[in-house]
């Protein structure tokens, strides 16, 4: 049960981190991490936030980022 129960709540938070990327003109099967993780080191604010991420979970944008997902983005750079 309690492994039933943690899957559910990491389900729902990468439900819910899909959903704000997408609302953020993102591609919306594409996590926020993800997409950090890619343009950090050509969006200022992105390199910013992924060594914010980083400091609390170290090498976070760079685990998350997901090389087959992205392709429905809206706008290059988006935040």
């Amino acid at each position: 049960m309690k492994e039933f129960l943690w899957h559910y709540i990491i389900n729902v938070f990468t439900a819910v981190d899909q959903l704000c990327n997408a609302l953020l003109f993102g591609d919306p099967d594409e996590t926020i991490s993800s997409r950090l993780g890619k343009f950090q080191d050509r969006v200022a604010p992105y390199g910013w936030l992924c060594w914010l991420l980083d400091f609390i979970d170290p090498g976070h944008c760079k685990d998350a980022v997901e090389d087959d997902e992205g392709g429905d983005q809206l706008t290059p750079y988006s935040a």
